[in-house]
């Protein structure tokens, strides 16, 4: 056993003086949860207040809680028709908790202190960085400026191209009002609809299904990624893609195909879903299904009447999610690489893990196993408590299986399940959303204290694995 030299003499002073602070600085993990935890909460209150719901309905406070969380933790299951129960006010202050959830509270914190030209310290720009994924602490607070313009702009097209869509339908109000509401839904991969029956009466419109699905896209890639693409786009000479760029562009490009070729596939000759369209209707709603179980959650079609090929590949979907530091939540495509990558390169006896002539070090693999097992024990748990729970008998296995993974993956997605459940199983999927959204790991580690014996053993290696 071997004990690591302690800590110098000078440090002591220091450290009594942090004990003594009664209100200790929060780490940047605590910070994203503590934030998202108070978003959550001062949203909830909103949605219960009388203007916030139509006339002659009602939530309870559980409902509001739940209605707040999925909006924060953009996953977009709903409890109640958000369309159906709440006033145009409390539509907007949904539509406002998409926004900050998707963009990161740390993130718009950062913007109003430069709008406020207040100096942005070390700490802060830590924070920002770990809620963005950036590595660059110096260029942080242009990266933020840029994420959010970037964001709104993003939106703003997106408005401007479902206006075509909606105003003829609901009128120029009305119609421009859907167009944002669903613009930002999109980007931010909520998957709220303002509509009962989500977007189905669209799932042979052209335009919705080219705009909704490249909007879920563009959010899902990750801020970091946009920035990259469109600078190297802008100058090939000097910049370069980054090889987190690399693999994000790479694994959403073979999800999307995978998505899209076995949805149409699976449900062809399904008559309840795409049987009973036209070639090019069946390929534009493969194509729109096939992209939103990347944590987006709208549907132009009944997931309840699809066939059970068609649930399982949309669960593994759920699962692996989108890009790191974007709107979108699940394991990320860059920890399902990485898990496959070093598992394959162990079975051909290799032992480093590499990725475009680049190595991945031991950290990185060990991060990406530790969010893979983590994320697989808190589904597999959160779904026995939820079978434990349930008192609906109309309420099947895979309903609950394809509900828990959906509230994980902040995906929205549902076969029309979220109603029945009852408040127990309600109260859990509101923890596993705000878990989902800011990453197990994160949250073990906001509230994980540092080991106090500085101790490391010696390795053995005769444990037999495998």
């Amino acid at each position: 056993m071997t004990r690591l030299p302690p800590a110098s003499p000078s440090a002591g002073p220091a450290r009594s003086a942090r004990r003594r602070r009664p209100f200790p600085r929060l780490s940047p993990p605590q910070l994203i949860a503590l934030t998202f935890a108070a978003a959550i909460m001062v949203g909830a209150a909103l949605l219960s207040l009388p203007v916030s719901l139509e006339a002659g309905h009602s939530v309870t406070p559980l409902q509001a809680l739940f209605m707040a969380t999925s909006a924060v933790c953009v996953t977009g299951l709903a409890v109640v028709d958000p369309g159906g129960t709440f006033s145009t006010f409390g539509e907007v202050v949904l539509m406002l908790l998409i926004q900050v959830g998707g963009l990161g509270l740390v993130t718009l914190g950062t913007l109003f202190a430069l709008a406020l030209r207040r100096r942005v310290g070390v700490t802060d720009r830590i924070r920002a960085a770990q809620q963005v994924s950036a590595s660059d602490l110096g260029s942080v607070v242009a990266l933020v400026r840029r994420i959010v313009l970037s964001s709104l702009l993003i939106e703003a097209v997106g408005a401007l191209l479902l206006a075509a869509v909606f105003v003829p339908r609901e009128g120029l109000g009305r119609g421009l009002y859907y167009a944002v509401f669903h613009s930002v839904s999109a980007f931010n991969n909520a998957g709220f609809s303002l509509y009962a029956t989500g977007l189905t009466e669209f799932v042979q419109n052209p335009l919705l299904n080219v705009v909704v699905p490249l909007l879920v896209i563009l959010g899902g890639l990750g801020f970091l990624v946009q920035l990259n693409v469109l600078r190297f786009m802008q100058d090939r000479r000097r910049e370069r893609l980054t090889l987190n760029s690399r693999l994000s562009l790479t694994m959403t490009a073979a999800l999307l195909l995978v998505g899209t070729a076995g949805f149409a596939l699976a449900e062809w000759n399904n008559p309840a879903t795409l049987g009973a369209l036209s070639p090019g209707g069946k390929l534009m709603a493969a194509w729109f299904q096939g992209v939103t179980p990347r944590t987006a959650g709208f549907n132009t079609l009944d997931y309840g009447a699809m066939q059970f090929t068609t649930l399982f590949l949309t669960i593994l979907l759920m699962f692996v999610g989108a890009n790191p530091g974007s709107t979108g939540g699940g394991i990320k495509t860059t920890t399902f690489y990485v898990m496959m990558a070093s598992a394959w390169s162990m079975v051909r006896g290799r032992r480093d893990t590499a990725l475009f002539r680049r190595r991945i070090d031991t950290d990185t693999v060990l991060r990406a196993m530790t969010v893979g097992l983590l994320s697989l024990g808190l589904v597999n748990v959160t779904f026995l408590l939820m079978l434990a729970l349930n008192t609906n008998p109309d309420v099947k296995f895979v309903q609950l299986f394809f509900e828990t993974v959906s509230a994980f993956g902040t995906v929205g997605l549902s076969m029309n399940t979220t109603p029945l459940l009852n408040a127990p199983q309600e109260a859990l999927l509101i923890g596993l959303m705000f878990l989902g959204r800011i990453g197990p790991l994160t949250f073990a580690v906001a509230f994980n204290r540092p080991d106090s014996v500085r101790v490391r053993y010696p390795a053995d290696k005769e444990l037999l694995i495998g």
